[in-house]
């Protein structure tokens, strides 16, 4: 056996303990006071190790760089991340003893750089968000490295049928709740790797449950869906970090989608602060866009007089935004006045009233 073989079957090992010594992450409920019969649930991907969704699908992606070979003792791994993929792959990377690039927009916020640096990474930050791709080739190439790219590779890194696989754990959770198989599934997009792992498990367990996908304001995720163009792209980045692309990824599925919505970057905002406050611990951004995705979600159920389930994805925590999203004079110099939106999705979880109108929608 080969030295580089030896080395990928202990690093293959190094991961799998760490599996095993995590538990699961936990499914909140929050209830609906104005939609009565619907339950809500958010599966709190901030208990992970590394405090997000993205630490499942790090470890998918260094299981599948290294089984394929393209990892070798003592090169770097090289990422294209807005943050928190980069944190939990810093984490994977530190773990084998590999040197980590995270290759980031400059706005990333202070708090995720710290958490890269503080598990042995480099930031290598960039003023154009969109060439935050071309710089990690680059990198990779310069350092003889590898480029592990979340973009392309997350929906088929990360094993829809079993295996570290978000939609197992949910429906192993709803088990013994009131209505098990929830009506609807609500994630954003950050690469689609989510939200295609969620929609091929529905399909290939046969269950009833849609997919809605909840974009962000600045991404070109919910024109693709509407259109099929894969040749989009906007010359700016998401203001929601973590979700949200300027251009079409190859990781995103849209005919395993059953409904999308875009929404505004300040009610994201705006129902992130909501959330908060209901429990009672800050949660990001991305966390505000998808409870909009679910009320948009229950306000068709109650249209159509059915009862049911919701399952929502809570991202991170709201630690890695104290400088931005839950700063005042951050929020302000952004030109956000989100007090009235938070009113507003408040009338929404407690009387039902719809929430504001300019949330755009597809098929639902």
């Amino acid at each position: 056996m080969s030295d580089n073989r030896q080395w990928a079957r202990e690093a293959i090992r190094i991961i799998e303990a760490d599996f095993q010594r995590s538990a699961d992450t936990h499914l909140i409920p929050l209830a609906l006071p104005g939609f009565p019969g619907i339950e809500l649930y958010f599966k709190d991907e901030s208990s992970h190790p590394t405090g997000s969704l993205k630490h499942r699908l790090a470890r998918s992606l260094f299981l599948y760089a290294l089984c394929n070979g393209w990892l070798k003792p003592g090169a770097p791994v090289i990422e294209a991340s807005s943050g928190s993929t980069a944190i939990s792959e810093a984490y994977f990377a530190r773990l084998l003893g590999v040197p980590f690039i995270a290759v980031m927009p400059a706005t990333t916020s202070r708090e995720k750089i710290a958490q890269i640096e503080f598990y042995g990474g480099k930031s290598h930050l960039v003023e154009d968000p969109t060439q935050i791709y071309a710089e990690s080739e680059r990198l990779a190439r310069e350092h003889d490295g590898h480029f592990i790219d979340q973009f392309t590779y997350a929906e088929r890194a990360t094993d829809w049928r079993a295996n570290n696989n978000i939609a197992e754990s949910i429906f192993q959770q709803m088990r013994f709740e009131l209505h098990p198989e929830p009506s609807w599934l609500i994630s954003s997009p950050g690469t689609g790797g989510t939200t295609a792992t969620l929609g091929r498990y529905v399909r290939y367990r046969q269950h009833c449950t849609r997919v809605l996908c909840a974009d962000a304001e600045r991404s070109v995720f919910f024109d693709y869906y509407l259109t099929g163009d894969a040749s989009l792209t906007l010359a700016h980045g998401s203001r929601i970090e973590g979700i949200g692309r300027p251009r079409v990824e190859a990781s995103f599925l849209p005919k395993v989608i059953d409904a999308m919505v875009k929404v505004p970057d300040a009610l994201s905002l705006a129902a992130m602060h909501y959330l908060a406050q209901r429990l009672g611990r800050r949660v990001g951004g991305s966390s505000g866009t998808n409870l909009i995705g679910a009320l948009m979600a229950a306000q068709q159920m109650a249209g159509a007089g059915e009862s049911g389930s919701i399952v929502a994805i809570l991202c991170d925590g709201g630690e890695r935004y104290e400088t931005s999203y839950y700063n005042q004079g951050w929020l302000k110099a952004q030109g956000y006045e989100l007090s009235g939106l938070i009113d507003a999705v408040a009338a929404s979880v407690e009387r039902g009233e719809p929430v504001p109108d300019t949330v755009l929608r597809a098929n639902i």
